[in-house]
């Protein structure tokens, strides 16, 4: 049986190459603390991006953007925009959570070899997009499955990320030049590791435990409020 154009032999990986994809999904960690000074070489930077660039979206519109910051002065406005918005974020938590918050370090924006900011040109592909027509946050949406490729990739290259959010986005915008079409999606932080925590750091510390997975599956529709009565299903014709 002859296959259509551009079609070619599907099927699952080995089972090394599946156990390595699971992996990096389940070692995959944000990182703050543990980066290494070592530079990242320009050939594992360019796969880690090729990556981002493989993710899918919403009608092939591609919509990011992958801006490297390296001048150590942009970085140190960087730096002072988190530090701002972190003290305001501190005091909207109480008691021993704001302590605890305290104690987190949560960007490593000058101690990390690259910093990257990925974004979201809202413009790209014009003004009806294949996929886009009536959910316009696809792009969004297609932009954050490019960080996640890259994620994944760099946990295979032995490179650690962290993403920085804590931000005001006039002030990335500000610092970044960007355009008003353009979206600030994800500021992350890049660099070889030799450690990784076991489990995700905020749950080591104590921060908060990882959710049953049993408990997010539901079925067919959101369950019912205790008590209260469904509407009786269409009767099949």
């Amino acid at each position: 049986m002859m296959q259509a154009p551009g079609l070619r032999p599907a099927g699952p990986f080995s089972e090394a190459e599946r156990d390595a994809v699971y992996r990096a999904i389940n070692e995959r960690r944000d990182v703050r603390s543990q980066f290494q000074p070592d530079p990242i070489p320009d050939e594992v930077l360019m796969r880690l991006l090729r990556a981002a660039h493989a993710a899918p979206s919403v009608g092939f519109m591609q919509p990011w953007n992958f801006l490297l910051v390296r001048d150590p002065a942009v970085r140190a406005r960087i730096r002072t925009a988190f530090e701002r918005a972190n003290d305001e974020a501190r005091e909207m938590f109480e008691g021993g959570r704001r302590d605890l918050y305290s104690q987190l370090k949560l960007q490593g924006i000058s101690e990390a070899p690259v910093n990257l900011c990925i974004t979201c040109d809202r413009s790209r592909g014009g003004k009806v997009v294949l996929g886009r027509t009536h959910c316009h946050d696809t792009d969004l949406y297609s932009t954050v499955c490019a960080v996640q490729n890259l994620w994944l990739a760099a946990r295979a290259e032995g490179i650690g990320v962290g993403w920085v959010s804590i931000f005001h986005d006039d002030d990335l915008r500000e610092i970044l030049h960007l355009p008003d079409h353009v979206v600030p999606v994800a500021y992350l932080c890049l660099g070889t590791v030799k450690e990784l925590y076991a489990t995700p750091e905020l749950e080591a510390r104590g921060w908060r435990d990882r959710l049953p997975l049993e408990d997010l599956i539901l079925e067919d529709r959101w369950p019912d409020p205790v008590g209260a009565a469904r509407e009786p299903a269409e009767p099949q014709r």
